[in-house]
């Protein structure tokens, strides 16, 4: 089953893939790709210029390896992304545009951040909306994906345009704006925090500060008798989410290349020693600042997974569209062109059954859902509240009405059974539409496995739709049936279980069952009533949970075996000459595509199965 972490780890393949897609993109079918990375949470690191930016991100990463300098350092967008290995694995950096060689000097990456800076804005002080993208892998980080920002400037220097200050803010706005962005601003603690660029531009975009992480940096550097309390402790300007404080190498222990993992023990002593923060000492460093931003990342994402999902599966579907094969020329005549179509449609069908049938990978997903989500579902309902004394109680003496119960209260029997029936048609229609994704997904597994059929795009959209056409149509059945089953339940009880209770209820020995043993409204007696009733649910829960799969195999799995596609097989059979034509139609610039959009399909296609594992994991 896959973790959160895993998912943060599958969301930075994500975002890289999207990357590179991109940069081969533009009016070839890959509009929906920048939709897609905006909907991926990442953390942009906001700051002014000399704020301590670079220092911070160094700090979280545990090595030296970004540009240093005075003035505009930071002049294209560096985006970070961090990858957790085992202990003892060697560190090392992947630049996105020099994929073939793995960096284990980090000075060298420094250098390359700098060359590849130049490269576009030559060696001035221009600045780039270009991003560079750099991973690296570290047993000493956490799994995240960090965009470092060119540092905001209130003035234009020599060698820089007028506009360079507004350019600047309008590159930032850029990333900051959008609203699964996580801001990460940077203010220097020995200046008022009323003068902060990060935490204006942070207000502006996020006047609630839900998405704003405060951070404040050089609190060795304050002037001697004063202290950072009020922001670090909300009191100067209040966030969402906690202030942290960081100190950073001090420019000395850099001339030194004083090694980060000292760095940040010297961090962790400067808190738990400080008079002033020994109280923080827990919630301030940058190990501290990394897991803070790292679990806020898990649970954006968690909320985020059904919005990912959807855009994922459109994804998947576009580049489906584009996938083709080379192959002979197709006959002209309608004849021969609607044979091949029949033929190509036997083809899938028979991949999908195998699937369905055990002799490919995919339709133990079903048997999985009856085996385990299923009972797991029904474990789940909330009995154990719904038959508390205190319901018990209410809904007996609401049943009664002004004449109380003499012997078993029959009618409020009845009405918590009946209520508590209505819980199992959540996990009844839960079941079908569980099965119903699985034949979805093979029936797209199967047309992208079917190699006769990538080659026609066209064919394989119209057959996935009439595919999908028809399983909507057998999920509805199967959830009519389903429904019927617990309405079933609902509607005549089973006439054994009331007439052992009068058996149950008088224990006297006087064989007089209007001889009550114990007060009628005692709790003991709506105990006694609470039990007798969960024993009758899980007498029904036994049987749902044996009679849903039948009626879901029956309506839906059994219907897609038999029956997918002829609804479709009749329309095709009505068609000319030139609609056939369409449906076989290839484009030749595909071609070119194809190997590049295989690799993305599959990469999207593991993004959503391994989604779909925690989503059900939740």
């Amino acid at each position: 089953m896959a973790t959160m972490e895993n998912v943060i780890v599958l969301v930075n393949r994500i975002q890289r893939a999207c990357t590179v897609l991109g940069d081969h993109g533009g009016g070839d079918g890959t509009a929906s790709l920048p939709t897609l990375w905006e909907a991926l949470p990442s953390v942009a690191v906001v700051g002014g210029q000399s704020s301590g930016k670079s220092s911070v991100l160094e700090s979280i990463v545990g090595r030296d390896f970004l540009p240093r300098g005075s003035g505009i350092v930071t002049r294209r967008p560096l985006v970070l992304q961090l990858h957790k290995t085992e202990d003892g694995v060697q560190e090392y950096a992947e630049f996105l545009h020099m994929p073939k060689r793995r960096f284990t000097d980090f000075s060298l990456v420094r250098n390359e951040i700098q060359d590849e800076t130049d490269r576009l804005t030559g060696k001035t002080k221009q600045i780039s909306p270009v991003p560079i993208h750099l991973s690296i892998y570290s047993p000493h980080v956490v799994n995240l994906t960090l965009i470092d920002l060119p540092g905001l400037t209130k003035v234009a220097v020599e060698g820089q345009p007028e506009s360079i200050v507004q350019d600047i803010e309008s590159m930032v706005r850029s990333y900051v704006d959008k609203p699964n962005c996580i801001i990460l601003a940077i203010s220097p603690a020995n200046q008022d925090i009323a003068t902060s660029d990060a935490i204006k531009l942070a207000r502006d975009v996020d006047p609630t500060g839900e998405r704003t992480f405060g951070v404040l940096t050089k609190l060795d550097l304050m002037d001697k008798g004063t202290n950072a309390l009020d922001v670090l402790e909300g009191r100067s300007y209040r966030l969402q989410h906690p202030w942290v404080g960081i100190v950073n190498r001090s420019q000395a222990d850099i001339n030194k290349n004083v090694d980060m993992i000292i760095a940040r023990r010297k961090e962790q002593e400067f808190f738990a020693s400080s008079s002033e923060y020994s109280h923080l000492a827990s919630r301030m460093g940058s190990e501290y600042l990394a897991k803070l931003l790292s679990q806020h990342l898990e649970a954006v994402i968690r909320a985020r997974i059904p919005s990912i999902t959807s855009l994922i599966n459109k994804t998947i579907d576009e580049l489906e569209s584009e996938m083709d094969h080379i192959g002979r020329p197709i006959a002209s005549d309608a004849g021969a062109q609607l044979y091949l179509v029949l033929e190509l449609c036997r083809a899938f069908e028979k991949i999908f059954r195998e699937h369905l049938d055990g002799g490919r990978p995919g339709g133990d997903r079903i048997y999985g859902v009856f085996d385990n989500q299923l009972p797991s579902a029904l474990r789940k309902l909330p009995f154990d509240r719904y038959l508390s004394l205190q319901n018990v109680k209410r809904v007996v003496s609401e049943a009664d009405g002004y004449q109380p119960h003499l012997i078993a209260p029959e009618q409020g029997y009845r009405r918590l059974i009946e209520s508590a029936l209505n819980y199992f048609r959540g996990p009844a229609e839960a079941s079908v539409d569980a099965v119903h994704h699985v034949l979805k997904e093979l029936v797209r597994k199967s047309i992208g496995e079917t190699q006769e059929l990538r080659r026609f795009p066209t064919l394989q959209a119209e057959l996935a739709a009439a595919c999908f056409h028809a399983l909507e149509r057998f999920r509805e059945d199967g959830r009519k049936t389903t429904v019927r089953l617990v309405d079933m339940e609902s509607t005549y009880l089973t006439v054994e279980f009331f007439r052992k209770l009068p058996q149950e209820v008088d224990k006297t020995g006087t064989g007089n069952p209007s001889t009550p043993s114990v007060d009628r409204y005692a709790d003991a007696h709506f105990r006694r009533i609470a039990s007798n009733v969960s024993a009758y649910i899980a007498m029904v829960s036994d049987t749902l949970k044996n009679t849903i799969p039948k009626a879901v195999v029956h309506c839906q799995v059994r219907e897609a075996k038999r029956s997918l596609l002829n609804y479709f097989y009749t329309q095709v059979g009505s068609k000319d000459a030139k609609e056939l034509a369409r449906l076989l139609d290839e484009d030749p610039a595909l071609m070119e595509r194809r190997q590049q959009c295989f690799k993305r399909l599959e990469l999207y296609k593991s993004a959503r199965d391994e989604i779909d594992a925690v989503s059900w994991s939740r």
